[in-house]
């Protein structure tokens, strides 16, 4: 199939990201307005101007959309908070169902805050996250769990973001992974695609792809040495699909090893969230063709048009076809 008749196929597909949903919000600041606090001496930061965007999952969501994706939804848990309603609110404006979330009363929501000057456009100052340090609370698992089992199936892709750096409070527990794998037994066929920064080996029987950096830290932690094949064999029989930046993705299979190359690009702008974008058209990609070699040259070519371009950026069908030739 051409990458073109491959696209064409995304209207026809639905997909749900399960996992932590983040609020992206990026913050102008003028630094002409700088001033030591009257009260405490500490430097002022003039914010001028926000905007927002859904990030971490909501990243994969959003580029789902741009992809022509029929139907999207997301599936985690928001604060009962101003963050939450501001990731509705950005979800909604982007036709992405938000009515999956669960909300929870004594939690904020997942917030990444970035801080530009006006002056340079650059992002020059530390980030503030709002982030979960403790267990998700038992009760809002249980509602998690719930609906994954009565909604997911309604999908025919799942899309698994485990953003969370912390050794707890993102929404992919334990309890979530067993759930996932229990499907993916139960439904060979279904694609159910999981991007872990942390936790990649501790998936079981669905396809998973880490980038080179958090594939070789997972073989270490696990064999003491680099090992593609043991890493994939661990997870389960599924393929898995490592990206290396700018030199493309390795696809890992009982028949072996197969490099699939990006096409170079000269001075990205902004490599942040190439690597949602590169799941949300593999995924589809793996979905319409059934082949992992396929879904990556499909991935590679949204994140080559991705990066370029500043912040979480999306791609459409007419880029991808552009970024082809």
């Amino acid at each position: 199939m051409t990458t073109e008749q491959i696209l064409a196929r995304f209207t026809q597909r639905s997909a749900v990201v399960i996992g932590d949903i983040c609020l992206d919000r990026w913050c102008t600041y003028d630094p002409s307005t700088a001033a030591p606090s009257r009260e405490t001496g500490i430097p002022r930061i003039g914010v001028v101007s926000t905007e927002t965007s859904p990030g971490a999952g909501g990243t994969v969501a959003n580029n789902l959309g741009a992809l022509g994706v029929g139907k999207v939804a997301v599936l985690g848990v928001i604060g009962q908070d101003g963050f939450g309603m501001e990731l509705k609110r950005a979800l909604e404006a982007r036709n992405i169902l938000a009515s999956l979330l669960v909300e929870a009363q004594d939690m904020q929501t997942f917030t990444y805050t970035k801080l530009i000057n006006s002056k340079t456009g650059v992002e020059d100052l530390p980030r503030v996250d709002f982030i979960t340090t403790r267990p998700l609370d038992a009760a809002v698992e249980r509602r998690v769990l719930d609906q994954i089992q009565a909604r997911a199936s309604q999908f025919d892709v799942i899309l698994v973001s485990d953003q969370a750096e912390t050794d707890a409070g993102g929404v992919v527990t334990p309890s979530v992974r067993e759930l996932l794998a229990s499907m993916a037994r139960k439904n060979p066929e279904k694609v159910i695609w999981v991007d872990s920064r942390r936790r990649s080996d501790l998936f079981r029987d669905v396809i998973v792809k880490p980038n080179q950096e958090e594939a070789e830290q997972a073989c270490t932690r696990l064999y003491g040495r680099v090992d593609y094949y043991a890493l994939r064999n661990t997870v389960g029989r599924k393929p898995m699909i490592i990206t290396h930046g700018g030199d493309g993705a390795y696809v890992v299979e009982d028949t072996g090893i197969t490099h699939v190359k990006a096409k170079k690009r000269e001075n990205p702008v902004d490599i942040c969230g190439a690597g949602d974008s590169f799941s949300a058209g593999a995924a589809m990609a793996m979905a319409v063709t059934g082949s992992a070699v396929e879904a990556a040259r499909v991935g590679n070519l949204v994140a080559s048009v991705t990066i370029m371009k500043r912040g979480t950026g999306t791609a459409s069908r007419a880029e991808v076809l552009a970024a082809e030739k």
